[in-house]
């Protein structure tokens, strides 16, 4: 059996009593002309060989679980306003335009406006680096155990996210044009740019409604900047991409959750 650990880097996971999806709202009528967007030629090459962005961008729904022991998390994202809600059996956390917290068993004490999109940032690579507000540049290639690795280098338009300052390197298979790597910074608590490079390695695949997912991820230790071995891996189960929406409801902070207030 494969053994899984888990991020430990990342704010204290969350969790919920179990909410009761709204009706699926109809949505026969999606819009036929996509916003044509220019990307750079290898970056379109990476879209294409994950399904395509058109193809990414007519899904309203995704919906996926991390196994974490004794509090698995069911993660669901709106992927056209990218409302999301993160349900576990202790309590929940949500965003509706605000970050929301709704305690059960226990009370949730990370940053529920840093961690909401966390996990769903990563797991919905390539297909978020189509998002607004992003420059693309030029990187090094990325060479672990003799493979070499062309990159392509992220970063954001100023005000766009919470983190605006942070950067990400996407590298992928020369010959396929599947991603295989991810580095990226964090500067969501210190507002400064960082040269620290995290790096995760993408080679768990699988087509969920046409496009290519990851069924897992894996951050590898980092030593005087070189990737060396094996961290953790984290995994998805139950994974579902849709065409429907549901309703606005379901995302809405309940009456007795509260909003997030940024300590001061």
């Amino acid at each position: 059996m494969k053994k899984y650990t888990f991020l430990f880097i990342l704010l204290p996971f969350i969790a919920c009593k179990e909410v009761k999806k709204e009706a699926i709202v109809s949505n026969d009528t999606i819009e036929s002309a996509i916003e044509v967007k220019t990307y750079p030629d290898a970056l379109e090459k990476v879209f294409k060989a994950h399904g395509g962005v058109a193809k990414w961008k007519e899904q309203q729904t995704l919906t996926y679980v991390v196994p974490k022991p004794n509090n698995p998390e069911t993660h669901t994202v709106d992927l056209q306003n990218r409302n999301e809600r993160i349900d576990t059996p202790k309590y929940s956390i949500g965003f509706d335009g605000k970050a929301w917290v709704l305690n059960g068993e226990e009370s949730y004490k990370g940053n529920p406006e840093f961690y909401h999109n966390l996990m769903f940032y990563f797991y919905a690579m390539p297909f978020v680096l189509a998002d607004d507000g992003i420059i693309y540049s030029e990187t090094d290639d990325l060479v672990f155990e003799g493979k070499s690795y062309p990159g392509i280098r992220i970063s954001y338009n100023e005000g766009v996210g919470i983190s605006p300052k942070d950067e990400y390197f996407l590298h992928y298979d020369a010959e396929t044009h599947q991603m295989q790597w991810l580095g990226y910074t964090v500067t969501y608590r210190s507002g400064e740019k960082s040269d620290k490079v995290n790096w995760i390695r993408y080679n768990d695949w699988a087509t969920y409604s046409g496009l290519t997912l990851p069924n897992s991820i894996s951050w590898y230790k980092v030593e005087e900047g070189t990737i060396t071995e094996l961290r953790n891996t984290v995994p998805f189960e139950k994974v579902n991409v849709s065409d429907k929406a549901l309703s606005a409801d379901f995302y809405n902070k309940p009456e007795k959750a509260e909003y997030f207030t940024k300590p001061e």
